[in-house]
């Protein structure tokens, strides 16, 4: 019996391993499309719960991990809904912190910072794309538009991020 069927059958054990199997990749996806570590955490577990939830409505003839993380991309886009109705408080930031904040960060830093320039769905994309290795078929699935729609937003975020970290004086291809 696979991992989906024993938690379907309430093998404890199996829902305890199906979290484990998830969690890595459920918050990763929170956090870098929330941009904030409490947020991410929050919406991560709550992903999970309702996948638990929700597992005997997955087709399983589809894979299982794009389903996870799809329900996951969908709570961040609540999440991220919500906040934008949330008036800012002052001195609000995300965990980055401000450019003029960080005038020395790593690479991995600047690109964090930098995926703050892109639109919602162009960063949920290149995250799913280049963080958590799906295929354009499994972000096209997941995000519920074309594959054509998602290269190019793949397209349009690389375009971006190297402008964004040109201005920042660091070249794309320079590391």
């Amino acid at each position: 019996m696979d991992l989906a069927q024993r938690c379907l059958a309430g093998d404890q054990n199996a829902l305890r391993e199906f979290v484990e199997v998830f969690q890595q990749q459920v918050f990763g996806l929170c956090f870098r499309m929330l941009g904030h570590r409490q947020d991410a955490e929050d919406t991560a577990q709550e992903s999970l719960a309702r996948a638990v939830k929700y597992l005997k409505s997955w087709d399983s003839t589809q894979p299982l991990r794009p389903w996870v993380l799809k329900i996951a991309a969908n709570r961040c886009r609540t999440a991220l809904g919500k906040r934008a109705r949330l008036p800012k408080t002052v001195g609000e930031s995300n965990d980055f912190g401000a450019e003029s904040e960080l005038p020395q960060l790593g690479l991995a830093e600047e690109l964090n910072q930098a995926l703050d320039v892109l639109k919602d769905e162009h960063r949920e994309c290149f995250v799913m794309f280049y963080q958590q290795e799906l295929s354009i078929q499994e972000i096209s699935a997941i995000l519920d538009v074309k594959e054509g729609t998602i290269k190019t937003w793949l397209h349009r975020s690389r375009k971006l991020l190297a402008e964004h970290l040109m201005k920042r004086g660091i070249e794309p291809n320079s590391h």
